[in-house]
């Protein structure tokens, strides 16, 4: 690669947002399927003493997924503060 299209911090940072935002919007769509399926077979999975296997992975999505809200929204600030100032 050369030095003119070299990657600035901010376009790493960028990259890394884009991908944050893509596990987001997937792991937004894991949890309402598995939160589907539980509702669908919650009954069955009790008896089959399966029910809390599955609440504990339902809550440990539940907990990348805020910890990605997180994230994103701080290197959304960080990205914002490396902007220039605009010139007078």
């Amino acid at each position: 690669m050369s030095d003119e299209n070299a990657k600035t911090p901010a376009d790493h940072i960028g990259d890394t947002l884009s991908q944050l935002k893509e596990m987001r919007h997937y792991s937004k769509n894991n949890v309402e399927a598995l939160t589907t399926s539980w509702l669908l077979f919650d009954g069955e999975l009790s008896k089959l003493k399966q029910a809390e296997k599955i609440a504990d992975l339902m809550d440990r999505q539940g907990q990348l997924h805020e910890a990605l809200e997180t994230t994103i929204t701080e290197l959304e600030d960080v990205l914002e503060k490396m902007k220039p100032e605009p010139e007078a």
